[in-house]
């Protein structure tokens, strides 16, 4: 039996207890405001958020995180983290990252005992690190020595799930509906691995404009499912 496979699908697992079911990373606004009302919509969101905003933001950083872990440079990793941080514009996307980083790390440090995750535990308790999700998850994948395309894959997979999964609930759709569009991303979720496997720092944290003002706006809608 491939462990390995098993271990990357439990760290990309939606149903892991992070708290990741809460957010819609700003979907809710776009719902709301007739923007993406039905499952062609929703696709075309999900697409473009894979090839335009995380390929260049929390996928960049997973890969730049597994890339500061296998090497052990915690001062590497630390500056991905701030930069990561500093990168998400709107309150509840970052607060967000912050709490399903913590909880991601919490469970996976209890049976990593690599010197790279001990010292990234302890660069946070000292305000060194902040633990944003994506550098939590590229650490993790890296010390499970996992492949770091599959790693990728997976993260994007995950993402793109739980903005079907959020869309479908939102707008609402049928499931079927979500497994289409789900079968239809397979390609933009490949180009997404692809286009941050060594990503160019010039795009690195490069503004989803139209995102990031739904993402402000979420804390201030009349009624709300979810936290982000």
């Amino acid at each position: 039996m491939n462990t390995k496979l098993t271990t990357l699908l439990q760290l990309a697992d939606p149903a892991l207890p992070i708290g990741g079911f809460n957010h819609s990373g700003g979907l809710e606004t776009f719902v709301q405001q007739g923007v993406v009302d039905n499952a062609g919509r929703l696709k075309e969101y999900v697409a473009v958020q894979l090839e335009q905003n995380w390929a260049y933001n929390d996928g960049a950083y997973v890969s730049l995180a597994y890339d500061a872990a296998q090497a052990g440079d915690f001062e590497r990793l630390a500056e991905i983290d701030r930069h990561a941080v500093a990168a998400k514009a709107p309150r509840e996307i970052r607060e967000a990252s912050l709490k399903l980083g913590v909880r991601l790390l919490k469970i996976f440090a209890r049976r990593e005992t690599a010197a790279i995750v001990q010292r990234f535990q302890t660069g946070m308790a000292h305000q060194e690190a902040h633990g944003c999700y994506p550098v939590t998850f590229g650490l993790i994948a890296a010390v499970l020595q996992q492949n770091k395309a599959d790693a990728l894959a997976a993260f994007y997979y995950n993402a793109a799930a739980g903005a079907v999964t959020n869309g479908v609930k939102l707008i609402p759709l049928s499931q079927m509906d979500g497994q289409d569009i789900l079968f239809d991303l397979h390609e933009a979720i490949a180009r997404a691995v692809a286009a941050s496997l060594n990503p160019d720092p010039e795009w690195l944290g490069a503004a989803c404009a139209a995102a990031d003002i739904r993402a402000m706006q979420h804390e201030r809608l009349y009624t709300r499912l979810y936290m982000s």
